[in-house]
Parts: C-alpha cells; sequence; structure tokens
C-alpha cells in the first residue's frame, strides 16, 4: 500500500491494459478515476471492483481526441473526487489496426489519431500540472510503443506512429522541465500484448507460447503494470524522462514490403 490516498487517473480504463492498470494502482492503496468512451457498462463494473477493494473509485466518459472532452474530464474528476489526479495513466488513445498507406488515410482519421494520441494527453497533462506543481509530487506515465523512442519509420502506421514518437519527445521535455517539482515524467511502451492477455497475469500465460515473441511467452498485463506500479513508487523520484520497452524482445515495426499496383 505505498501509494495510500494517492488519486490516480487512467484513461481509456474500461478494458485491457487500463483496466488493469487501475486494479495495480487500487491495490497500492489509490483511489481511482476510471476513464471510457464506449464501454459504460464495462466501466461501472470495474468501479465495483475497485470499490470491494475499498478504492474510491468513479467512471468518466470523455473521448480524449476532443479538446472540450477533456477539459470536461477534468473537471468532472476534480467535482467528484474532491481534488485532481496525483497520478495520471495516459493509456487512452485510438489506433486504426488496418495497415493502409498514408495518403489513404481520411483527414478525419488522421485528426483523431493525432488528437488521441498526442494533443489529448498534452492537454490532460497541462490541466493536472499546476496540483502536482503545489505538491510537488506527481507521477505521468505515457503509452508509446515499442522502439518508439528512436523515431523509426512505421509504414502503414504514419500517423500513429508520428503522434507517438512526438509524445516521446514530449515525455523527455517534460520530465527535465518539471523535475525541480517532484513530479516524473515517463513513457513505457508495450509490445504486441493481444486480446485476453491483457487482463491475464504473468502466471497465466507463462506455459503458453508465442512463436513470434523472442522470450518464447505472450506478454500480459502483469508484464506492463509492473512497470507502472514502480515508476508511482515514492522512491522512483530519481527515474524521469525514460521510454521504457516492455515487449519481450519483439520489434513490432516488423515492415511489410511496398508494392504499388
Amino acid at each position: 500500500m505505498g501509494l495510500q490516498g494517492k488519486l490516480a487517473l487512467v484513461t481509456g480504463s474500461a478494458r485491457g491494459l487500463g483496466r488493469m492498470a487501475a486494479i495495480a494502482l487500487a491495490e497500492q492503496g489509490c483511489d481511482v478515476v476510471v476513464n471510457y468512451v464506449r464501454s459504460a457498462s464495462a466501466a461501472d463494473e470495474l468501479v465495483t471492483v475497485l470499490r470491494k477493494m475499498g478504492a474510491r473509485a468513479v467512471a468518466v466518459r470523455a473521448d480524449m481526441s476532443v479538446p472540450s472532452e477533456v477539459a470536461g474530464l477534468v473537471e468532472a474528476v476534480r467535482t467528484e473526487m474532491g481534488g485532481l489526479p496525483d497520478i495520471v495513466v495516459n493509456n487512452a488513445g485510438p489506433f486504426i489496426r488496418e495497415r493502409r498507406c498514408f495518403a489513404d488515410y481520411t483527414l478525419e482519421e488522421i485528426h483523431g489519431l493525432i488528437n488521441g494520441n498526442l494533443l489529448g494527453v498534452m492537454l490532460l497533462d497541462h490541466a493536472v500540472l499546476p496540483h502536482m506543481r503545489r505538491q510537488r509530487w506527481g507521477r505521468i506515465i505515457h503509452f508509446g510503443f515499442a522502439h518508439a523512442g528512436e523515431a523509426r519509420g512505421w509504414p502503414h502506421r504514419a500517423v500513429y506512429a508520428a503522434a507517438k514518437v512526438g509524445l516521446a519527445s514530449f515525455t523527455k521535455t517534460l520530465a527535465v522541465e518539471e523535475a525541480e517539482y517532484g513530479i516524473t515524467v515517463n513513457m513505457i511502451c508495450p509490445g504486441d500484448v493481444r486480446g485476453d492477455n491483457k487482463e491475464k497475469t504473468i502466471a497465466q500465460v507463462r506455459n503458453e507460447t508465442d512463436d513470434e515473441a523472442p522470450r518464447g511467452r505472450p506478454g500480459s498485463g502483469e508484464d506492463i503494470t509492473r512497470v507502472i506500479n514502480f515508476l508511482c513508487d515514492d522512491a522512483s523520484d530519481y527515474i524521469t524522462g525514460n521510454v521504457i520497452n516492455i515487449h519481450g524482445g519483439l520489434d513490432p515495426i516488423r515492415t511489410l514490403p511496398l508494392r504499388r499496383q
């Protein structure tokens, strides 16, 4: 219970890695704000789970790709929880799984990917920084993709990759600017944690085989939340500005040859 009494906001936390992060932080003593866009019933179910664990918890709907809704999320947290979060885990971020060249994206898709993965994150961070500065303590965690810190090209993922690479640079900049206030800012970069494995423990996947992963087993949600807990620990105040890969050795940028018809 090393984070007893801290308030954590986890975006996109009704399901998947966000849900696991919310539970992991509650286990450490945090009160938790669950954020969702469409999964209202899953968010409400998670709030029930968190409250049974002894945490104060609420669910707030907000789309991180819409600036006005980001502002509304902040105000809802202030109203419903009596203050702003001490910990922000920026897990939410739109992703288009279909592989497409940049020229084949619509303008709406481009705006949505950039706003949801970069601008919305920046706006949320901007809103909570004054609170964190006043108390001289804060933990901000961004989500990227494995090797995002290297700014490599990722054919067929141009917009998503550009947003996350920009977020990696922002992470490093914000970490330097806020270090004197006791605020740490880091990016974690999960590998290809798939489907139900996002909500599984390491023990549940340890005996499974993943032929694509150098480690030999698939990733799990717990692989990610162990790092989140570590970065949020009070004694982790010397660890900031890092882009941390959690991928079992797998390189997700498995470039497919570009073929013209």
